[in-house]
């Protein structure tokens, strides 16, 4: 049996972190359907920014030249066409799990990062434009956000929160959540409004391993995704959660991003096989996805009570790793990266329609 089939039977959804007009036209999201128990996906600036280069939306691209229609709305109509066809090709997944798995994912301009009404706007609008009920809306998890999150699920907008980082981020995600549930329920509207936390993984040892002991390095991520797995497993058992799951609540799953091992000495499926946990998701881009399909192995559960994530944790604050202010930074970093992606595919557009008039 395959690594991702036991994966999958373990309870952990297999989501695809990439996207691309090709992918679709190509059958390829349907074959990792069919053959890799892929049961969602995601989508990402970066992703879309790589993917305008390869020329695949020239043509389309080209029948918007006359328009009059920015670069920020021609891509949105193309993206919003692809996760439309993506999000019709899981409905089986959406409709077999009832509304469990089976999504994808569209972000809000990363500009809005820190902008909280214009953040909830543009939800909003993409949700009702989009006309997917398995499609989520990503807002990132920063201050602003947060706000944002509970506002948009309490208008009964899905919710991916991206660019998380650690426990405590998460804790932020999942209260804006049941915020926003709560006063669902309190208006008398349904509270099954589905969402993701997205808690990322690889830029903790991106960003640590030029600085801690060998012995640590690769270490951080999988350590950090302990006790957000613990805070994780708190919150759906929490009197809290269980009130609004008797209300009719579903649970906002926690998702690994950022699974991509990034360290050429370390195992490519690194942060596969050190996060299989039952009722969550991981989301790969199609390299780790392949690599854990051929040769990966499916690890041990991670333990509900964060195992010995407190000692881990306490080696790398010895070794000078100030876990919360690194959070910060990642959180902030993250933004900025996805703001410049943004920038960069904007420009590509522009480029493309300027060559064209």
């Amino acid at each position: 049996m395959r690594a991702t089939t036991q994966l999958h039977e373990l309870g952990q959804s297999l989501w695809l972190d990439n996207i691309t007009r090709e992918m679709l036209n190509s059958g390829q999201i349907q074959r990792y359907i069919d053959t890799h128990c892929v049961t969602g996906l995601t989508s990402n600036p970066s992703i879309f920014n790589n993917a305008i280069v390869t020329g695949t939306y020239d043509e389309a691209i080209r029948a918007q030249s006359n328009t009059g229609l920015s670069s920020e709305e021609i891509f949105f109509g193309l993206a919003i066409e692809d996760l439309r066809r993506a999000a019709d090709l899981f409905v089986p997944v959406y409709e077999r799990s009832g509304g469990v798995d089976g999504w994808v994912s569209l972000e809000v301009s990363p500009r809005l990062a820190h902008d909280t009404d214009r953040t909830i706007e543009a939800a909003t609008a993409l949700h009702d434009r989009a006309d997917r009920a398995n499609l989520f809306i990503k807002i990132p998890g920063t201050p602003e956000g947060i706000p944002a999150i509970e506002e948009c699920i309490a208008l009964g907008v899905p919710v991916n929160v991206t660019l998380l980082f650690d426990a405590d981020q998460y804790l932020a995600a999942a209260n804006a959540y049941m915020r926003g549930i709560e006063r669902r329920i309190d208006a008398g509207l349904s509270p099954s409004v589905g969402s993701v936390a997205s808690v990322f993984i690889s830029r903790w040892d991106g960003e640590a391993n030029s600085s801690v002991p060998g012995d640590l390095k690769n270490q951080l991520g999988l350590a950090v995704g302990l006790e957000a797995y613990r805070a994780y497993r708190d919150v759906l058992e929490s009197d809290r959660f269980l009130r609004l799951e008797n209300a009719g609540a579903r649970a906002q799953r926690l998702l690994w991003a950022s699974t991509k091992t990034k360290d050429a000495n370390a195992s490519d499926t690194l942060y596969v096989h050190g996060l299989a946990s039952p009722f969550t998701i991981n989301t790969m881009p199609d390299a780790t996805l392949e690599a854990f399909f051929e040769h990966g192995e499916v690890g041990e559960p991670l333990a509900r009570d964060g195992g010995d994530c407190d000692a881990r944790l306490a080696r790398f604050a010895s070794a000078g790793v100030d876990k919360q202010a690194l959070a910060l930074k990642l959180q902030n970093d993250g933004a900025v990266s996805f703001s410049n992606s943004w920038s960069e595919l904007l420009s590509k557009i522009d480029a493309q329609l300027s060559t064209m008039n």
